[in-house]
């Protein structure tokens, strides 16, 4: 597929580019996170992004971001063509900054396909979506200088990501109105503190219940090698506090490789 460097840096894309979305990769492989672990499904992965976590596995989705623009009818052929799939999964950087990411959806709806939406939960949009897969951003995603990504605008993003990773509303409309999974990167026992006071803001603000088991803990790692440090710890963390562990199956199967 053909890319090209037109996202805006500011976290968007440029929509006069033509109608349809900004695609980085779609392609078909099995679901490596979540509850939905294991299936296969077919991935389209749009570019832009409104925040910069400095372990982005989208690196190319964020912070460097690249694209073709493809309209509707290319994308739902390119996903017809995967005749074994029933599921899709929109996912990123941030899917839900672009409004066209509805009209993929109602389009996905209408044939029948369950579909799942990767988002950081910063944005709500009225959609079709069969489960909000949201992974709100803790305080150690934010790109300080010394975790940046080499070569990455720290300084430009730091204050922004920081301020602009929590939208305590956009999650409550997101947990009300879909079926859905809090999924949160974990690093080590220091991020627990601040996912319990997020869930407690959360409970309070939602007008649904939101279950212990609603809750998914997953390890920071991009790499089988980071994984390896962070697992296991993870995993002692969510049978501590009763939440449920989830793998990323793709890094074990396939480490880093692009498409999977």
């Amino acid at each position: 597929m053909p890319v090209s460097n037109s996202v805006d840096r500011d976290g968007g894309a440029d929509e006069a580019a033509g109608d349809g979305l900004p695609i980085n990769e779609l392609f078909y492989s099995l679901q490596g996170e979540g509850t939905l672990a294991g299936v296969p499904s077919v991935f389209v992965r749009t570019s832009g992004c409104n925040l910069r976590c400095w372990f982005c596995d989208s690196y190319h989705t964020s912070w460097e971001p690249t694209h073709a623009w493809m309209d509707l009818e290319a994308i739902l052929a390119e996903i017809e063509s995967y005749e074994a799939a029933d599921h899709v999964v929109l996912t990123g950087g941030e899917p839900m900054l672009h409004e066209a990411c509805v009209d993929l959806l109602e389009a996905l709806d209408e044939r029948g396909y369950h579909t799942t939406v990767e988002t950081n939960g910063t944005i709500y949009r009225d959609a079709p979506i069969d489960l909000a897969s949201v992974s709100p951003k803790l305080e150690s995603s934010t790109p300080t200088p010394e975790r940046a990504p080499d070569d990455a605008d720290a300084g430009q993003w730091e204050d922004r990501h920081e301020n602009d990773r929590i939208d305590l509303e956009a999650l409550a409309r997101l947990v009300e109105t879909y079926e859905f999974q809090l999924k949160f990167v974990v690093t080590d026992g220091d991020d627990l503190p601040e996912v319990l006071e997020l869930l407690a803001d959360l409970r309070e603000t939602a007008a649904v219940p939101i279950r212990d088991d609603d809750v998914l803990l997953m390890p920071e790692g991009a790499t089988r090698e980071r994984l390896e440090e962070t697992r296991d710890r993870v995993a002692r963390l969510a049978m501590d506090h009763g939440f449920r562990y989830t793998p990323r199956l793709h890094v074990d199967l396939w480490n880093d490789a692009p498409e999977t």
